[in-house]
C-alpha cells in the first residue's frame, strides 16, 4: 500500500513536469483518478523544482561568471520563460482580453476561446514581462543568502495557489484543462498543504529563524490575495478554466516577487 502511494506520488510529479514544463518526458503515464489526485497534490513540489532551477541559475551565474547584474537578470528572465514554455502566459493573454472586454461572463468565456489576440492581451503581456524583468533586476542587485530561499518559494506558493483554485472553484465550462485536472480533487488537500508549509518552515527554522517572519508574510499574502482572486474569478467568469489558472498563477507569482522586493527594500531581508 505504501509503495503504491509512493509510486503514485512520483507519477504525479512526472505528469506535472510533462504538462507544465518544457522538459521532454515522452513516456505515457496512467491518468486515472488516483494518479490525478497525486498530480494535484504535487503541484507545490513542481513549484519547488522550478524555484530550485531559478535559484541555481542565479547562484551559478553570480558566483562563477563575470556577467553583470543586467545579464544575469536577462538569463533568469529567459529561464522563467523557457522552463514553462509560456504555458501560463497564454492564459494571461486570453484572460486579459476577456476581462477587459467588460462583457458578461458568457461573452467573456467566448472571448477566451477565440484564438485571435486582442489589444488588451498584447498590452497585458508587455506590461507583465517588463514588470517582472525590472523586479528581477532589482533583486539580483541586492542578492544575499535569503534571496535564494525566497526565489525557490515564489513558484512553490504560485503552484499551491493553482491547486487551491482547482480544489475550490467549479469549472466555468464543460471540458478543458481545468476539468481534466479536477478529476483529482479531494477533501484533504488543506492537510497536505499544511504538511508542506510546516516541513518547509521547520527547514527554514533549522538554518535561520530570522527568515521565518518573511516566510509567514508570503503565506499570508498568498492566502489573502488568493481569496481576492477567486472572488474576482467567480464574479466575472462563474468558475475556473485553464486560461484562468494560468493567469492566476502568473499573477500570484508576480505579486510575490513584488512582496519579496519590498521586503528587501524596507525590511532588509
Amino acid at each position: 500500500m505504501m509503495m503504491a502511494r509512493i509510486h503514485a506520488f512520483i507519477i504525479g510529479i512526472l505528469i506535472n513536469i510533462q504538462f507544465f514544463t518544457t522538459i521532454p518526458l515522452k513516456k505515457q503515464f496512467q491518468m486515472d483518478r488516483i494518479h490525478m489526485k497525486y498530480t494535484l497534490r504535487t503541484f507545490p513540489i513542481l513549484g519547488l523544482l522550478q524555484g530550485g532551477v531559478y535559484a541555481g541559475t542565479v547562484f551559478l551565474l553570480s558566483s562563477y561568471t563575470p556577467l553583470s547584474h543586467l545579464m544575469i537578470t536577462l538569463c533568469l528572465w529567459l529561464v522563467l520563460l523557457i522552463i514553462s514554455g509560456g504555458i501560463h502566459l497564454d492564459g494571461l493573454i486570453d484572460t486579459s482580453d476577456a476581462y477587459f472586454s467588460y462583457q458578461n461572463s458568457d461573452e467573456r468565456l467566448k472571448i477566451m476561446q477565440d484564438p485571435r489576440v486582442g489589444a488588451f492581451g498584447v498590452l497585458a503581456i508587455i506590461v507583465f514581462l517588463i514588470t517582472r524583468f525590472l523586479i528581477l533586476y532589482e533583486l539580483v542587485t541586492m542578492l544575499h543568502e535569503a534571496s535564494y530561499l525566497f526565489i525557490v518559494l515564489i513558484p512553490f506558493f504560485g503552484k499551491m495557489y493553482m491547486e487551491m483554485c482547482l480544489q475550490h472553484l467549479p469549472p466555468a465550462r464543460e471540458g478543458g484543462i481545468a476539468v481534466f485536472f479536477q478529476q483529482g480533487t479531494s477533501n484533504n488537500f488543506r492537510f497536505v498543504h499544511g504538511i508542506y508549509i510546516v516541513l518547509i518552515g521547520l527547514i527554514i527554522a533549522i538554518f535561520n529563524t530570522e527568515f521565518l517572519s518573511v516566510y509567514f508574510i508570503l503565506i499570508l499574502v498568498m492566502i489573502l490575495t488568493g481569496y481576492l482572486f477567486t472572488g474576482k474569478i467567480m464574479k466575472n467568469f462563474r468558475g475556473i478554466t485553464g486560461d484562468l489558472l494560468g493567469a492566476s498563477t502568473e499573477g500570484m507569482e508576480l505579486l510575490l516577487w513584488i512582496v519579496v522586493l519590498l521586503l528587501h527594500y524596507y525590511a532588509m531581508v
